[in-house]
């Protein structure tokens, strides 16, 4: 894959199921980690993988050339299911930048985008076009320029999507939800002198009650 700033291309791989939930995206058996690392090797893993861990042969993502996606394409409702932020760090890790579906589960939508994973909406008839497009080695590579917000598949498909400026500018600096909030620190900082300013009494309350019921046990012990 190759991208800009705000211009990503790669190929894409077609996944077209229709409520593809978080446990088929990151099995539980993977959610057993204190970091992140190594949560590309689960993604899809029961798609990927048969019972004896052999690869499957006919899922996309163990065929050429669709085995390192810099996108997905798929069906409705996809990411449906449990709240599971490890979903959203393993299609990372494997390296999927964007997915395009005519829908996404709510929660898994503002896990990815919370970490700046572009999740694109179009219709369900451009999904459909797309799904057949990529689905052709000679054809799979698209184009998303996220500034001007549309998805590009050759000389001849233009399919124009909406997000809000502040999801756009996430994508287009390579920032999560963390990052995008540090970015606005002087502001937070002056917002907490001038509370502290207005209500000083406020300030270290919850220590000095704390302090105050540990005196009083220990008067009372």
């Amino acid at each position: 894959m190759t991208s800009s700033s705000t211009v990503l291309r790669g190929v894409a791989a077609p996944l077209p199921y229709s409520n593809l939930d978080t446990d088929q995206i990151m099995p539980k058996q993977f959610l057993r980690i204190i970091d992140k690392a190594g949560l590309d090797r689960g993604l899809f893993y029961d798609l990927r993988f048969d019972a004896s861990g052999a690869p499957r042969p006919d899922f996309v993502l163990n065929q050429a050339p669709w085995r390192q996606p810099a996108f997905l394409v798929a069906g409705p409702n996809f990411g449906c299911g449990s709240s599971r932020e490890h979903a959203v760090w393993g299609l990372q890790q494997f390296g999927v930048r964007a997915i395009i579906a005519p829908s996404y589960g709510e929660i898994f939508h503002a896990n990815a985008m919370n970490n700046g994973l572009l999740l694109i909406r179009l219709p369900d008839a451009q999904v459909q076009a797309l799904l057949g497009r990529v689905a052709r080695p000679d054809t799979c590579e698209l184009e998303i320029d996220v500034l001007a917000g549309q998805v590009r598949a050759g000389d001849d498909v233009r399919y124009d999507f909406a997000m809000s400026a502040r999801q756009r500018g996430m994508v287009a600096e390579g920032l999560d939800m963390i990052g995008a909030t540090l970015r606005q620190l002087p502001e937070i900082t002056r917002f907490e002198a001038a509370h502290r300013q207005r209500q000083p009494w406020l300030q270290d309350a919850a220590a000095r009650v704390r302090a105050r019921l540990d005196q009083t046990a220990k008067e009372t012990a």
